[in-house]
């Protein structure tokens, strides 16, 4: 039996290192106990029970390491030095599976406890033998669990919990960017926060439960599910905050379900100085107001902020954001005038002049804008921001007072926005993502059945769902239900988007299996399904 197992676990694992398995597996580059570096030189790992450690190039069993036993490995220029129960083996990539058990790295530690991990463990060397990655092989239910407790209060409650839980799904899913090929995220704020099994909580854990299998959907697509602390009652659009990734051009392309929301509908765009001003300069009742980062204010001597730009700006320069470029050791000069120059509809600066007696700059983009102005260090909370400069009677700048509200960038949810909707307006996750994500759907990963039945399980969180079929070259669809088999025709026309079929007698409030049949004669479908509709009422009663 002992066997059996080691031998199913290990398949599964080497199985999930094909893209194949991109849906249901996520592979998280674990950095340090500072969540900076994800290059290792040498570490130990060990299992909570015994251990395997596998040549991933041969897919053979190399070792048994004991429970609590420690399996050092060291980078070499000649692949990866692996030592076990004092026996060394030399190996390029390595697989530690503990099929009956948790994976450990000796002194890691995450929220002061040790650093425990389901999954496995894949090592993978630098392809110039620079160092190695440690990468948390791990199914994408489990991974969650590890990050939804560490991303948002669990006082929050449930229902922002769950919130909280599709929207770092379908962030894991489809990250903006991928740093790295040997892995999907990172552990840190770099990607979303994941610190393990000793960090996890049972009321979060049932919010990634209860909304298993769910993704935020858009145009029948995944979205880029962003999120931050505190929007500070404006949550911006995409493409007044985010550069192209590739193109670097900014403002971006927008994303039309990623768009700058009000909390509430009586607030107006506030994109003009004088509104801007109004409402960052008071403390607008909104969702976010009990965040400690609600309203923030900083404050400047003339020559303190001067001392500040001369190591800020030339680093920020490297950015392309800042024109022109200033070069570390050039003379900056006196500052005349601070003053934003473009706005986001949530008041968020994106283009901010920055006038001294030697010249005049343009800081473009958020995030640049508040790594540029930095207080003892640290960059500003976010770039909602307005600038008062107080002169003495000469007209010379004397302070630079920034009053702020927010966060984070304020794109997509706001975290503390959803904990008030949660705890304080009753509402339910599905309403929570549909405020802070305009025109989305609720459903499965939409795939492409085609030679192979494909399985998907989900929740359903009002017992109710419909099949979307995408596209079809057949004429009916056969699928099987929570064990039980039907056969629905679909009448879908060349002129039609979409085809619907209402499941919802088949389904059970709450978790629901389903299985897609591949249609007969080499013909194809694409579809998914829809657990909660995206016109009407969604919360209504049955």
């Amino acid at each position: 039996m002992r066997i059996k197992i080691i031998i199913a676990v290990l398949l599964f694992v080497l199985n999930c290192l094909s893209p194949v398995f991109a849906d249901s597996v996520v592979r998280v580059g674990l950095t340090d106990n500072k969540f900076q570096n994800v290059l290792k030189q040498q570490i130990t790992v060990y299992g909570t029970a015994e251990c395997e450690i596998c040549d991933k190039e041969t897919r053979k069993i190399i070792a048994s390491a004991p429970e609590n036993s420690e399996i050092n490995i060291k980078n070499t220029a000649n692949g990866l030095e692996v030592s076990v129960k004092g026996r060394n083996q030399t190996l390029r990539d390595v697989v530690i599976i503990c099929p009956r058990g948790v994976l450990g790295v000796k002194d890691l530690t995450r929220k002061g406890k040790p650093a425990l991990y389901h999954g496995a463990f894949e090592v993978v060397q630098h392809p110039e033998s620079k160092g190695f990655y440690l990468v948390n092989i791990i199914e994408v239910q489990e991974y969650l669990k590890g990050v939804v407790p560490n991303e948002m209060p669990v006082r929050f409650g449930l229902e922002a919990l769950k919130a909280q839980a599709v929207a770092a799904r379908n962030y894991v899913l489809t990250p903006r960017t991928q740093a790295y090929k040997e892995f999907n995220v990172v552990d840190s704020v770099a990607s979303q926060v994941y610190y393990g099994v000793n960090t996890e909580d049972d009321l979060a854990t049932r919010a990634v439960m209860e909304t298993d299998g769910i993704v935020a959907l858009y145009n029948n697509e995944p979205i880029l599910a962003l999120y931050s602390s505190t929007a500070g009652g404006y949550t911006e659009s995409y493409s007044y905050a985010f550069s192209d990734p590739l193109t670097k051009m900014f403002p971006s392309i927008s994303k039309l379900y990623l768009v700058a929301v009000p909390d509430k509908s009586e607030f107006q765009p506030l994109n003009e100085e004088d509104k801007a001003k109004e409402f960052y300069e008071a403390k607008v009742p909104s969702f976010d107001i009990e965040s400690p980062y609600y309203r923030w204010q900083k404050e400047w001597m003339a020559v303190e902020l001067e001392n500040v730009l001369k190591t800020t700006l030339p680093a920020q320069s490297k950015t392309g954001f800042v024109h022109p470029v200033f070069r570390e050791g050039e003379t900056l000069g006196r500052i005349k005038d601070i003053k934003v120059m473009r706005r986001g509809a949530s008041g968020k600066a994106i283009e901010v002049e920055l006038m001294t007696d030697r010249g005049c700059y343009r800081i473009a983009k958020e995030l640049v804008i508040r790594r540029v102005f930095q207080k003892d260090g640290v960059s500003l909370p976010s770039a909602n921001i307005v600038f008062e400069n107080k002169k003495d009677n000469y007209g010379n700048i004397t302070d630079v007072v920034i009053k702020g509200g927010g966060f984070g960038h304020g794109v997509g949810m706001s975290q503390y926005g959803a904990g008030y909707m949660s705890t304080k307006l009753k509402q339910p996750y599905y309403n929570i993502l549909r405020h802070y994500y305009t025109g989305i759907n609720l459903g499965t990963i939409p795939v492409t059945v085609f030679g192979d039945e494909v399985k998907q399980t989900f929740w359903a969180p009002i017992g109710r769902a419909q099949i979307v079929v995408t596209n079809s070259t057949a004429p009916k669809l056969a699928v099987m239900i929570n064990g039980k088999v039907h056969e629905f025709p679909v009448t879908k026309t060349i002129f039609q988007k979409e085809y619907r079929i209402d499941i919802s007698r088949y389904i059970e409030d709450g978790a629901n299996t389903i299985i897609f049949y591949p249609p007969t004669l080499g013909r194809t479908v694409t579809l998914y399904v829809e657990v909660v509709e995206k016109y009407g009422r969604a919360d209504e009663e049955r």
